[in-house]
């Protein structure tokens, strides 16, 4: 456990290193302390900055959703970040990799929300009912550790190690598919370089979200109407460099794009 204020110096070296894409060496390495509730306050030490400054809360994604990925881990449960307004990008417009250490994609099944959700004691059928549609989606993430040398602490810390989202134009109702068999695609440069299927997400991407409802209540948050879910990828995450141009493909689900530049 780390004392206040050496979570802040935690919190403000991740900062730096976001700002100057100039990764850090392992969180764990350099304070050996540190632990899952030390994470999770630094990671919320630095939404609240982003806030202050002007960015608004626009979702909250979930990660280590597989079981192959908890334990890589060791870990018995996923893990969570934020998506704020200065995360979303365009597939209208193409995104700078050099504003990046080291970005992937991978490919979700988003949720907009259109009732907050319970907290403690949320369930599936809560998520279903409160899910105004679900729509396609590219999550772009991004280590702020060196060569993604992560262990929980180290991902917790940065964020679950988001960078930003898009979602494809399609919307479709949460009842109108089986959101345990939705299948997709990843295209790069026009080659199909991954596939997956939502079951991946825990079995059911509904449980990840539920989950994700009772474990920010914890930390007194809401997922609130009108935000978005990224409830986890449906494949391991792919390498971005300049010049890519990727296209998620999914069954009944519509397609998203995401270009990237210099």
């Amino acid at each position: 456990m780390l004392s206040d204020d050496v979570r802040r110096e935690v919190a403000a070296a991740l900062a730096e290193a976001e700002r100057s894409r100039r990764p850090i060496p392992p969180l764990r390495q350099t304070w050996p302390a540190i632990d899952v509730v030390d994470a999770y306050e630094i990671q919320l030490m630095n939404i609240r900055q982003r806030l202050d400054d002007g960015a608004t809360v626009h979702g909250h994604k979930v990660g280590l959703s597989s079981k192959a990925m908890q334990e890589m881990m060791g870990v018995d449960e996923p893990d969570y970040g934020h998506l704020l307004s200065d995360m979303a990008v365009s597939a209208a417009e193409p995104v700078s990799a050099g504003r990046y250490c080291t970005p992937r994609v991978e490919v979700e099944v988003a949720f907009i929300l259109g009732a907050t959700l319970p907290g403690e004691g949320c369930t599936e059928d809560d998520v279903i009912a409160a899910t105004e549609a679900v729509a396609p989606a590219i999550e772009l993430i991004d280590s702020r550790i060196t060569a993604w040398d992560i262990k929980i602490a180290d991902t917790i810390a940065d964020n679950a190690s988001s960078a930003g989202y898009v979602l494809g134009p399609e919307r479709v109702a949460p009842t109108e598919l089986d959101l345990t068999a939705v299948e997709a695609r990843l295209l790069k440069n026009g080659e199909q370089v991954a596939a997956g299927r939502s079951d991946a997400v825990l079995g059911n991407p509904v449980t990840a979200v539920a989950w994700l409802a009772r474990k920010v209540a914890s930390f007194g948050v809401t997922l609130e109407a009108g935000h978005v879910i990224l409830p986890g990828s449906v494949h391991r995450a792919i390498d971005v460099t300049a010049g890519d141009d990727f296209e998620a493909v999914f069954d009944g689900l519509g397609s998203v794009r995401l270009a990237f530049t210099e």
